[in-house]
Formats: C-alpha cells, structure tokens, sequence
C-alpha cells in the first residue's frame, strides 16, 4: 500500500479551503431581518489546512503520543477526517478501505457487534428506572396498610408520596451532581458499574423493610443509582456511536426506560397476587421492589466486557487505549485513526479555551453554553411536565385498572420504536414539535373523561385518552430530551452539563403533579446529522435570533401544508460541503448551504 503524496491536483482537492471570517447573513423575511453570526457556519476544523502541513501535522502527533506505529493510518484517516469523500479520488486508500467508507453512508445501520453491544447493556441500564417507576406504583396499594400509613388523611397521603418519589429526591438534590467527579476519576464504565450496584442492592434493601421511614431511607439511597447513571449512559452512548445513527442509539435510553416500566407493570400483575408465607408479611410488593434491581445486576456483569469511551480516554492522554477502542467499535483501522485524529485535534482546541477557566460558571456566562442549557432544561422540564406522570403515577391506578396500565406502559414502549428510524431523519426538534400538540389533545380527552356519570364509560374515555397519549409521547416528548440533553454541550462541559439536565428532569418528576398543558415551545435547536464537534456552532447562535426564526416557521407550516403552498423555507445554518470540491480544479472554492427542513 502506497503512502506517497498523491497528486498536486487530488490533495488541492483535499486539502485546500478558504477561511471564511465574513457573517451570515438571514436572507428571508424580505432582508428586513439580517442576522450576522460567523458561528452560524458549521465548519470542519482541519479544513484550510494544506497537504504537506496536515502530514507534517499528524507526523508530529503520532511521535508525541507513542504512536509511529499507527502513522499509514493516520496519514489516511486526517485525509478522510478532513474530507469525507476523499477516499474515491485517492489512490492512497485500498479498495478495502473504499468500500467500508462508502458503507458508512449507504448502510448507516451495518455497525460492529461491539457497538450493538454497547448499546444493549445501555438498554439494560435505562431498564431499571423505567421498572421502578412501575413497580411501586404497584407497592404503594399495598405497602401503605402494612406500615400504618394507608389512611386517606393528609398526613399519610403526604408520606405515602414522599416515599414513592425518594430516588427523585435524591437525584435532584446530590446524586446528579456527582456525575462529574465519579466520571472524572473512574471513566464511563467504571460510573456506570458503580450505579448498577448501587441500583441492585438498594431495590434487595427496599424488599426487607418494615417501617414507612425505612422504606424511605432505602429509596432515597436508590437515587443514588440512578441519577450519575441517568446522565452518564446517555453522553457514554453519544461518545461511542457514529454520527448517522448517534441520535437514534442515544435514544434507546428512553426506550428502554419505557420497556422497563412495562416490564414493572407485567410484575405487578404477576405478584401483586402472590399470598404471604409463615414469617413473611407483604411477600407480593417486596418482590416487586426487589426484582427492579436484576437489570442493574446484569448491567454490572455486562460492563465487563463493554468499551471505554474513546473521547474519554483521548482527554487522559491514553491514546493506545483510545484507538483499541476504537478498533472495536469501528470495522476498519482507518475508521478508527480518523476519528482518534478528529477528536485530537477538538479536544486540544477546547483544552486551550478551557485553560483557567471555571466550566460551570461558563455555563451561564457563555452564550453557546448558556442556550444549551437553557434548551436542554427546558426539554427535560416539558419532560415531566407534560402531564406523564400524572397519567403514569396518579389517574390509572386511582382507578385500579391495571390492565389499562399494563397496556399504556406496552404502547409507550412499541412507538418508541418509530423513532429509532425517525430522529435521525426529521431531527429533534421536528418530532417535538408534531407530538405536544397531539399529546395536548390526548390530555383534554382524558380530563373531559371523568365528567361522565357512568364508571364504564369514565373508565374506557380514561384509557382511551392514557392510550393516545402514550403513543404521541414514546417518539416525541420521551426519548428526545436525553438525546438531545447528551449531544447539547462541548466535550469540557458536558458532565456538567448533563447534571444540570438530569437534575432538572428528576426534580420535576419528584414534582409530578400539576399541569395539563402541553409546551409547544419553539425554542429547542436541531441536531441531527451534526458531528458533536459541529453543535458548538448551532448552540452559538443567540437565543432570540433562534426564537424567532422558530416563530417564522408558523406562518411558514401553515402554508404549506394547511394551504398546499410552496413557500422557501428559510435558510437558518450554513455548512461547508465536502463534496463540492472539484478534485480536478485544483484549488476551486465550493459551498452548499444546508437547510434545516421544516417539510420534516
């Protein structure tokens, strides 16, 4: 395999590209609105750069970092990480190596057994909230008597309520601020173990109480489990998952959270009618609470034998490390040297930005942090807020339908389903937008339901309502606000930052009783198909100017799909196109626009 210099005129191709320093400016609504913002365009940094200082580059590199040994592939893997295309026109890549960069794109969903598998165990670790989450709605008819607190008064009311939501308690107030320093010293893996443990031993200690308040210690305890893992699984399965389906990987948190509370309400059903034995009172909701912690046993097992994330390692220096991992999760050598190059070359550019700098007053003082989370925070809030848990928590089992239940906690994960294909497809903020409204609807159904004078119809008007509403959350309002909350932040903040958006969601789930509402905000900001590299850029844009490009598109969807019109869809980011380098012109200048489609 030749690793000579291509041609003058294939690596111009590659290699050179203007700066662009000029803003972009908004050209619709008539020029009366021109929005200046150079941070608008999405650029490849290691664009500009030409040929023979990109290998001197990544000669250097490899010498410093221990890894000469690697240096053919990583000459090829800065050309690609460079320009994605580059591979069809340079005779420096093998026919082998052509044909796993094309599949890349053509077969986005052909991946490597490591990453699928990586993905399961993610799965399984989002399983054991969802099946806490419905196992002690089940629990609490019965735990309740038992302990002397199943009265209707306020006091028992108060206390039955603070018990269910002790984990929510916990991870709102200290666990999910802990997500930092344990991913900080013990990596993603390690993070994750720990909380599976902790997940599985408090569930086996929540099964043998015998008081109210020690119930409730145990509980609280639990959140301990799932807080630093509800924000770390997420950015762990962002940091491992290829740009095409990222969005759809990071969205089995969700998923699979849903599949667990479907699974809780299936182990309800099943020992809710299990009799106590001699010396055992409550035998039917302590093996509800205790069988929530198996899938953080078996999470534990499986970590074993899963992948570091590389952008983790690569920021301890442990590039060897980094690139064996990468090997795993990538089909090729060359896939693997390219995004160890990429992620170098972003992750020093943001350790000199971050020098001396405080990343969680930054949160607040830098505008692309600050929209971020501003964004994240408000997506985790409609998460709760949108009336689920009220549905989940309160309305079915005051009905003791537990069929209804059973059935609303299958949909919910089902049409989870759809938008695996869909996210990365018609992007976040699209699906969050088609679903509030339709969740809206389902919510008024099954408010204007319980004005019927007859218990089968306030029953069947109920579900009916719980049952739509679970099929217009699961693709929308559900698995988007971890996807997006994962990918919002640059790599220095984003422990930090997805603290802030778990401790937001998971406080107003302790909160779940209130509004009825859906949010149809227009404020979050699309992500599909973006490197997390390039979402710096989208975040950069100042939260007014984003707002109101979100309020053009009213009149914009009303056109055209109300009218059957065929207005131009405003144009609010720029992306320097790749493909549009003549690999025959030397070196000609070439730009693409990309649009973020309402159409979708």
């Amino acid at each position: 395999m030749s690793t000579s210099r291509p041609s003058n005129e294939k690596s111009d191709a590659v290699a050179e590209h203007p700066h662009h320093a000029h803003h972009h400016k908004s050209n619709v609504d008539a020029g009366a609105r021109a929005i200046a913002n150079v941070d608008a365009k999405l650029s490849n940094p290691l664009r500009g750069i030409p040929y023979d200082r990109l290998m001197a580059d990544v000669e250097i590199f490899a010498q410093e970092r221990g890894l000469t040994h690697l240096l053919p592939e990583l000459k090829k893997g800065a050309l690609v990480a460079q320009d994605s295309t580059c591979h069809d026109r340079l005779d420096i890549f093998t026919d082998e190596d052509k044909r796993i960069l094309t599949e890349e794109v053509t077969h986005k969903w052909r991946q490597t057994s490591t990453l699928y598998y990586m993905v399961v165990m993610s799965s399984l670790a989002a399983a054991v909230q969802g099946m806490d989450e419905a196992v002690i709605n089940g629990a609490q008819i019965i735990f309740p008597t038992q302990f002397g607190i199943g009265s209707n008064s306020s006091r028992d009311s108060w206390l039955v309520g603070l018990i269910n939501s002790a984990p929510y308690l916990c991870c709102a107030t200290i666990s999910c601020w802990m997500t930092y320093p344990l991913n900080h010293y013990l990596g993603r893996k390690k993070t994750i173990f720990v909380t599976c443990m902790i997940s599985f031993l408090t569930c086996i200690w929540s099964g043998l109480t015998n008081t109210w308040w020690h119930l409730f210690i145990a509980r609280f305890f639990l959140g301990f489990g799932i807080g630093p893992k509800s924000a770390t699984v997420p950015v762990y399965t962002a940091e491992c998952s290829p740009a095409p389906i990222r969005g759809a990987l990071v969205m089995m948190w969700q998923m699979w959270t849903a599949f667990g509370i479907a699974l809780g309400d299936l182990i309800d059903l099943v020992f809710y009618f299990i009799p106590d034995t001699p010396g055992v009172t409550g035998l039917n909701w302590r093996l509800m609470l205790g069988s929530a912690g198996i899938p953080g046993l078996i999470v534990c097992m499986q970590v074993l034998f899963a992948p570091e994330s590389p952008r983790w390692l690569i920021s301890k220096g442990r590039y060897e490390d980094a690139f064996n991992e990468l090997c795993r999760l990538r089909f090729s050598r060359v896939q693997a040297a390219r995004d160890l190059y990429y992620i170098h070359v972003l992750l020093e550019a943001e350790n000199e930005i971050k020098r001396g700098r405080n990343s969680v007053v930054e949160m607040f003082t830098i505008p692309r942090n600050r929209n971020a989370a501003l964004a994240s925070w408000i997506v985790m809030f409609g998460q709760q807020f949108c009336g689920v848990n009220v549905i989940g928590m309160r309305f079915v089992f005051k009905l003791r339908q537990w069929p209804s239940t059973l059935g609303s906690g299958t949909l919910n994960w089902l049409f989870a389903l759809p938008a695996v294909f869909t996210i990365d497809t018609y992007g976040r903020r699209n699906l969050l937008l088609f679903t509030f409204p339709c969740m809206a609807m389902c919510l008024l159904i099954t408010g204007f339901s319980f004005w019927s004078t007859s218990e089968t119809g306030r029953v069947t008007g109920v579900s009916i309502g719980i049952y739509l509403f679970a099929i217009f959350y699961s693709p929308g309002e559900g698995p988007v606000p971890f996807t997006y909350s994962a990918e919002a932040y640059p790599y220095i903040s984003a422990e930090v930052g997805m603290s802030f958006a778990t401790a937001t969601t998971w406080f107003w789930n302790f909160r779940a009783f209130a509004w009825y509402a859906a949010w149809c905000c227009i404020l979050w900001r699309e992500t599909k198909g973006k490197t997390l590299e390039e979402l710096d850029q989208v975040f950069a844009i100042p939260l007014g100017t984003h707002a109101a490009y979100g309020l053009r598109q009213i009149p914009y969807g009303f056109k055209k799909f109300v009218l059957f019109q065929n207005p131009v869809p405003e144009q609010l980011y720029r992306l320097e196109s790749e493909s549009d380098v003549s690999s025959t012109t030397g070196g000609e200048k070439a730009r693409k626009e990309v649009r973020e489609d309402p159409e979708k």
